[in-house]
C-alpha cells in the first residue's frame, strides 16, 4: 500500500472540515469535496479562522483544495467520508468512490454507528474499507475510533492507525458491531437523560449539573446531545435498536418529538436548550 500523501474528504460540514484541517496541518495535500458550494465556502472560512488561531494558516491553506466534483478525489491515497449518517446514502457514495479512486486507495468512513462491512459490500475492494470515527470537533478531541469490517486487511488497518497517530490522536480499535465502542456506551446514557427529563424526574439544568458535578463529566448529557445534534443521536439509537435487537435501545419519545419539531441542537439554534440570541431590552431612562 502506497504511502499516504494526499487525503480526500467527502463532506464539508463540521466533521469533514475538521478532518481536512488535521490533514493539512500535518503536511498532507487535501481535497475537500461537497456538492454544496455554500458548504465549501463555510468550510474554507472555518478552517482558515481555526488555522490562524494555531498560527499555521498559510502553509496549511496552500495544501487545501476544495471541489464539487467527486472525480477530483482520484489522486487521493485515502478518502474519508463524512456525510449524512444514512446507510443508503453512504453505500451509494462508496460505490461511486470505488469507481473513481485509484486501486491502492483506502476508503474510510467517519460513521459513528453504521456497519463498515455493509458499506464495504458496495465496493469491489472490501479489504481496503475501514471505519475512521473522529470525535467532534476533530482538531480538538484526542480520540479516533478505528473499526475493522469483516474483510478489512491488516495492511489497511495499520495504514489508517498510522495516519490517525500522525494527526496526534489516541486510537482504539472496535470490531464491527452496532455503535462500536463509544456510542454503544454514550448514546444509551444520553437517551436515559431524555427519559429522565421526559418523566419529570428533574429539570434539564439539574440533569446536566448532576452528571457534570457528580461524575466529573465536562458537559452534561443533554448539553452534549445538543452539540452532537439530536438527529444524529436519534439515528444512532435506531441503529443500536436494529443492530442489537434489545428494546432498551428504543429512542425516548421526547428525543423523537424534538427531532420531528426541527429542534436539532446547536446547529439549528434550538434543541434541549435555546441558543438563539435574545433581543436586548433597553433599560428605561429615568
Amino acid at each position: 500500500m502506497a504511502e499516504i500523501k494526499c487525503v480526500g474528504v467527502v463532506g464539508a460540514g463540521q466533521m469533514g472540515s475538521g478532518i481536512a484541517q488535521l490533514a493539512a496541518t500535518n503536511g498532507l495535500d487535501v481535497w475537500v469535496m461537497d456538492a454544496d458550494r455554500d458548504a465549501l465556502s463555510r468550510a474554507t472560512a472555518s478552517i482558515s479562522s481555526s488555522l490562524n488561531r494555531f498560527e499555521v494558516g498559510d502553509d496549511a491553506m496552500r495544501r487545501l483544495r476544495l471541489t464539487s466534483n467527486l472525480q477530483d478525489l482520484r489522486s487521493a491515497d485515502i478518502i474519508v467520508e463524512a456525510i449524512l449518517e444514512s446507510e443508503d446514502i453512504k453505500k451509494k457514495l462508496f460505490k461511486d468512490l470505488d469507481g473513481i479512486a485509484k486501486s491502492s486507495a483506502i476508503l474510510a468512513s467517519n460513521t459513528s454507528s453504521i456497519s463498515i462491512t455493509r458499506l464495504a459490500s458496495a465496493t469491489q475492494r472490501p479489504s481496503q474499507v475501514i471505519g475512521m470515527h473522529f470525535m467532534n470537533p476533530p482538531p480538538i478531541m484526542k480520540l479516533v475510533e478505528i473499526i475493522r469490517g469483516a474483510d478489512t486487511s491488516e495492511e489497511t488497518f495499520i495504514a489508517t492507525k498510522a495516519l490517525a497517530e500522525r494527526f496526534g490522536k489516541t486510537t482504539v480499535c472496535s470490531q464491527d458491531y452496532a455503535g462500536f465502542i463509544v456510542n454503544r456506551i454514550l448514546m444509551p446514557m444520553i437517551n436515559e437523560a431524555f427519559h429522565t427529563l421526559y418523566t419529570g424526574v428533574a429539570t434539564k439544568e439539574d440533569i446536566d449539573s448532576g452528571m457534570k458535578h457528580g461524575t466529573n463529566q465536562p458537559m452534561g448529557p443533554l448539553e452534549l446531545a445538543d452539540l452532537i445534534g439530536l438527529d444524529v443521536c436519534l439515528s444512532i439509537m435506531k441503529v443500536l435498536l436494529q443492530g442489537l435487537g434489545d428494546s432498551k435501545y428504543a429512542p425516548c419519545p421526547l428525543l423523537v418529538q424534538y427531532v420531528d419539531a426541527g429542534r436539532l441542537g446547536r446547529k439549528r439554534g434550538m434543541g434541549v436548550y435555546d441558543y438563539r440570541k435574545k433581543p436586548v431590552t433597553p433599560s428605561p431612562r429615568l
